[in-house]
């Protein structure tokens, strides 16, 4: 194609392939986050699931935790992934939750038939706490007044969850986390 001045002709040019589309990322290779619907218009800036953030695996080695709120564009099967790495004897694991995540999908789908990642933000929205209690008051009177829990702090309490689920259940993890998740 290269000519003797190293400068390509039209023609080389119009012969060239066109660029093909690029294909659908399915998480793990299986599921489309494409129809995965979130009903909660408050949650919607805070999951995220949509194009965007759609992975293959679970694993981007992102660097999340740098700015305030940067979290909240961290994949939520991620997030869900690092939560499960709590506790000494699981830091570093990654793998290993990636593997748990994957075979907790395997069962939800061939037990609902949906679309896994459709059933954990519906978990999430259901789960998230909408109201919670503070401390008012000063020294000796305490007194507990009710507020509103915000969009970001209702998805940050869910994942934490996952991880104690099979805490004392002789049972694998991934079958506890599907038993929670639906």
């Amino acid at each position: 194609m290269l000519k003797a001045g190293g400068a390509l002709r039209m023609t080389d040019w119009e012969t060239a392939p066109a660029v093909t589309e690029t294909p659908d990322i399915k998480l793990f290779g299986k599921w489309s986050t494409d129809d995965v619907q979130i009903n909660d218009i408050s949650l919607q800036d805070y999951i995220a699931v949509k194009e965007k953030y759609a992975k293959y695996l679970p694993h981007s080695a992102g660097r999340y935790a740098a700015k305030r709120f940067r979290k909240a564009q961290c994949p939520i099967v991620e997030r869900l992934t690092n939560s499960m790495m709590m506790h000494g004897r699981n830091n570093g694991k990654k793998l290993m939750t990636v593997r748990i995540v994957k075979h907790a999908f395997e069962i939800i789908h061939l037990l609902t038939g949906e679309n896994p990642l459709q059933v954990l933000v519906n978990a999430i929205i259901n789960s998230g706490p909408r109201e919670d209690s503070t401390r008012i008051g000063r020294a000796g009177t305490v007194r507990r007044q009710a507020v509103d829990v915000s969009p970001l702090r209702r998805v940050n309490q869910v994942p934490p969850f996952a991880e104690t689920l099979s805490c004392g259940d002789p049972r694998p993890p991934s079958l506890c986390l599907h038993c929670h998740c639906p």
